[in-house]
């Protein structure tokens, strides 16, 4: 029986040795061009990575210089902006968002606060930008244009920026309150100051602002 066994053994071998060579003649062409695609594909990655890297850091240098025009002196503030607004019209998302945003604050120390707004804006409506940064967008444009903008537009920007689990909501009820002021709504104001200067996670200088606007009103944070 044990010779019966071994015989069943070498025949199943052999068999499994003939359909190994068989399905070799059938398709070794199919696999070995799925071996080469695996390879081509792993080579084609590893380039592409190296030349996206080669790109965000000729993109980097780039925003540095540009950087670096902006802090200098005056004159170089145009080039600067310039610079900004060549990166934002050809960089990726994070890089073009970063670069509106600095030619945005750019162009509202130099005046052009229609320009200004106008980058901002184009930040806050951006879906592929990150929320914080569209966030911190809209609440700039709606800060420069508190004096003179409508106030119900306004209003209605700033309501989803003040919920207590934005990032930026201290820095949305100081603009509320501003706006509030400029209504005459002082009542109003008062109370939304006496928020900020109660609320534990309001930035420390948000909340020294609020308080003295309090006392200029009249009010206390009690």
């Amino acid at each position: 029986m044990d010779d019966v066994a071994d015989i069943f053994d070498e025949v199943n071998e052999d068999l499994r040795a003939e359909r190994a060579q068989a399905l070799l003649k059938r398709y070794g062409g199919v696999l070995l061009a799925a071996m080469l695609l695996v390879v081509a594909g792993a080579a084609a990655w590893q380039g592409w990575r190296w030349w996206r890297d080669k790109q965000e850091m000729a993109l980097a240098g780039e925003f540095v210089a540009a950087m670096n025009r902006a802090d200098g002196r005056n004159t170089a503030k145009p080039e600067a902006i310039a610079a900004f607004d060549q990166l934002a019209a050809k960089s990726p998302d994070g890089y073009a968002t970063l670069a509106r945003l600095r030619a945005a604050a750019l162009k509202a120390d130099a005046g052009d606060l229609a320009g200004a707004v106008a980058l901002w804006d184009q930040v806050a409506a951006d879906g592929s930008a990150d929320p914080l940064l569209r966030d911190l967008a809209s609440l700039t444009s709606v800060q420069h244009q508190v004096p003179t903008a409508d106030p119900g537009t306004l209003g209605a920007r700033l309501a989803p920026l003040a919920s207590p689990d934005n990032p930026w909501h201290a820095l949305a009820m100081e603009q509320q309150a501003l706006l509030s002021i400029r209504m005459g709504r002082t009542a109003e104001a008062t109370d939304t100051l006496r928020r900020i200067v109660a609320d534990g996670t309001a930035p420390q200088g948000v909340r020294a602002r609020a308080n003295g606007l309090l006392e200029r009103l009249g009010g206390s944070a009690a």
